[in-house]
């Protein structure tokens, strides 16, 4: 995921600043690691360097000052570029799952089956969480959910094959 590129939809709706940037991104990616205020305004000045945003106008309303930025031009074009690039599928095994798996060989089917459990356990989670969850909840949670059923399929199909493998 493209920090960058996701503060870049935010502003596209409206000028921003940086706090209510953060407290969006965390809503709308809900599931995804929460950004940090310092990442924030890392990416919201490496934007405005690039020429994707610019300082709006700056606020002080009986607070600290807030500075608004705005999407420029070259923004949307780049907001545009990023939004219309397909995602390459992977091409490599990136997962401690299939690292343990392959490390430990033969003798995986004990950690397996304990990985089933966590994984369940979570998907239990993640299902009781959609029932009154927002939008943005709700998709994280589908997403979530169909990527532990991948990994479940994968672990019952390891252990099959663990198993051919030591009666053989």
């Amino acid at each position: 995921m493209s920090t960058a590129h996701v503060m870049l939809g935010l502003l596209a709706e409206r000028p921003k600043h940086g706090y209510e940037l953060k407290k969006e991104h965390d809503h709308r990616l809900a599931g995804a690691k929460p950004l940090a205020y310092g990442q924030v305004y890392a990416t919201l000045q490496r934007l405005e360097r690039d020429g994707f945003a610019e300082v709006a106008e700056t606020q002080q309303e009986g607070g600290p000052e807030r500075t608004m930025y705005a999407i420029t031009g070259s923004g949307r074009e780049e907001l545009a570029r990023w939004l219309n690039t397909v995602e390459p599928p992977a091409p490599y095994v990136a997962s401690s799952l299939f690292a343990r798996v392959a490390v430990a060989g033969r003798g995986a089917d004990g950690y397996l089956l304990r990985q089933r459990e966590a994984h369940l356990a979570r998907m239990r989670e993640l299902t009781a969480a959609k029932a009154a969850g927002p939008p943005a909840q709700v998709l994280a949670a589908d997403f979530a959910l169909q990527h532990l059923d991948a990994d479940l399929r994968w672990i019952e199909t390891a252990l099959s094959r663990l198993k051919e493998n030591n009666d053989a």
